[in-house]
């Protein structure tokens, strides 16, 4: 790995919460123990059940983390995009994967080695300490993702994926592409994917938003936010 990829693990390490309070000489000490990893859009990166031998940072791509089941179905746990880590928290119990991942596009990812952190964990206790609070940070946004699935409507759930989509503070028109098929985000939304194109069309109907395939134009997102109300 050269001097100028170096830099760009770092760049990308440094922007996650989970290393967010870490010092630069510690940021430096884990990207020299990081890999690159490419994954075609469909590939597994484990199986529910196999042994983690470190966790993953996403550079850019998708990956759906989900559970299986028996008659084929599958549960979409989270889906997570550019400068998200997944992994760590069972890295660290060291217990089996409980979901398997598959890569919804193709993915550039980072791999970091258990053996580099626990290294570091036993060196400096300050390193500790900052592990933990970016792992407080993840585990705060996975306890409002429960309360979201059991306090919100199925409608104020989908209202509130699509305002994630847009990235614009503003309260005009913004158009964007679903990031994935409408069958996972129901699964991520905890609905069937009949409900999700109900509640979509809904919104149409209700001239919130405007579809064409995966296109989604939201015509005022001050209106739709007050309908999230």
């Amino acid at each position: 790995m050269t001097q100028s990829e170096r830099l760009d693990v770092r760049q990308v390490l440094v922007r996650l919460p989970l290393f967010r309070e870490l010092s630069a000489e510690q940021i430096e000490q884990i990207a020299a123990a990081t890999r690159e990893k490419r994954a075609a859009k469909g590939e597994m990166l484990f199986q529910k059940g196999d042994k983690p031998r470190g966790f993953y940072v996403i550079v850019f791509g998708q990956i759906k983390l989900a559970f299986p089941s028996s008659q084929g179905n599958e549960k979409v746990v989270e889906i997570i995009g550019p400068k998200q880590s997944f992994g760590e928290a069972v890295m660290f119990m060291d217990r089996p994967y409980p979901v398997f991942a598959e890569t919804l596009s193709d993915t550039l990812l980072f791999f970091i080695a258990e053996n580099a952190l626990l290294d570091l964990i036993q060196r400096d206790s300050s390193f500790a300490r900052r592990m933990l609070a970016g792992l407080s940070l993840r585990l705060h946004s996975l306890l409002q993702d429960v309360e979201s699935y059991s306090l919100r409507s199925s409608t104020q759930r989908v209202i509130g994926f699509l305002l994630q989509q847009c990235d614009e503070a503003g309260d005009g028109e913004i158009t964007f592409a679903l990031p994935t098929s409408k069958q996972v985000i129901a699964s991520r939304l905890n609905l069937t994917p009949e409900t999700l194109s109900r509640i979509l069309h809904d919104l149409t109907e209700a001239k919130l938003i405007a579809m064409k395939g995966r296109k989604i134009t939201v015509h005022e997102l001050r209106r739709l936010r007050e309908f999230d109300l």
